[in-house]
């Protein structure tokens, strides 16, 4: 006889199924998983066991190389000197994460950003929030207000501008992709196309070699450039932090670390950076790493 139509084991196939689709059936509204939101909450949701990383146990986090000071000492992310190796060490912990548990992947700024799966559960390189990156990649809250700023030698006309108008017959260059570029197309706006790098090293060896005038990079990397790298430039100002191109309802441009689209952990990650910022690690850690900007005065 057909094990179908045996009654005893036609009883028992029916159980089953009845139990199987109790325990796939749609929950009620009432008791369906919500989203973490108190703190408390979102603190026992974002914990190592419970993220859905790359590698188990273990944070991959991406960002460029050469990696640039004062954000990286040495171009050694892993080192936990400079203050976004400092933050993404403190992003982790919050998390759970060990040091020994965060695992560093080199990845060209422009890949970072591109659409795509990603090979990182998050990147940290200078990175500013903007509407139209948020089409490609996620944002988590932004852990750092940025200024751009211009240098420039000290023997070149650009040196003594005071104005953004005193700049615009300058032969300026900035890197691909970046807000700094922005600023210097939408803000700046010169007479002649600006010189593009693919990286800031390539910048920095073009306004040394005298090949630019100037150069637009964020504020620190200015101060680290000019005290540094090209002793022979100064800093001739920096923008309005509302400048550059891409902000939402007028706020300030904010560096974020970037996850994949629709990323799992976003919302942990930002948790994280939130945390970080309201028990003041963030504002220790920029005092540290980054210099004062009230030396550079304001390009009107």
């Amino acid at each position: 006889m057909p094990v179908a139509t045996h009654p005893r084991r036609l009883a028992a196939a029916l159980a089953l199924l009845v139990a199987a689709a109790a325990g796939c059936a749609p929950q009620d509204d009432t008791d369906a998983a919500k989203p973490p939101t108190s703190p408390a909450e979102k603190a026992a949701a974002c914990t190592k066991g419970r993220l859905a990383t790359q590698a188990a146990g273990k944070l991959t986090v991406g960002t460029d190389k050469p990696a640039y000071a004062p954000w990286f000492l040495g171009d050694d992310p892993a080192s936990g000197k400079g203050f976004e190796s400092a933050v993404a060490y403190a992003v982790a912990d919050r998390l759970g994460y060990a040091r020994s548990e965060v695992l560093w992947r080199t990845v060209p700024f422009n890949t970072s950003v591109a659409p795509g799966a990603k090979k990182f559960d998050f990147d940290i390189n200078q990175i500013s929030i903007s509407d139209e990156r948020r089409r490609a990649v996620d944002f988590s809250s932004g852990y750092y207000e940025v200024r751009q700023a211009v240098i420039a030698l000290k023997n070149s006309d650009a040196a003594k501008a005071t104005t953004v108008a005193g700049l615009r017959h300058a032969r300026i260059g900035a890197q691909v992709g970046t807000t700094s570029l922005d600023v210097l197309n939408d803000v700046i706006k010169p007479d002649r196309e600006p010189a593009v790098f693919q990286k800031n090293d390539y910048a920095k060896t073009a306004l040394k070699n005298g090949q630019v005038d100037a150069i637009v990079v964020d504020l620190p990397t200015a101060f680290s450039i000019t005290s540094a790298e090209v002793p022979e430039a100064r800093i001739v100002g920096q923008f309005d932090p509302k400048a550059a191109k891409g902000e939402a309802q007028g706020k300030p441009e904010q560096f974020g670390l970037v996850l994949d689209k629709g990323s799992r952990i976003t919302g942990c990650v930002s948790y994280a950076v939130d945390a970080l910022r309201e028990d003041g690690t963030l504002a220790r850690l920029e005092k540290r790493w980054l210099s004062d900007t009230a030396g550079a005065p304001v390009l009107t």
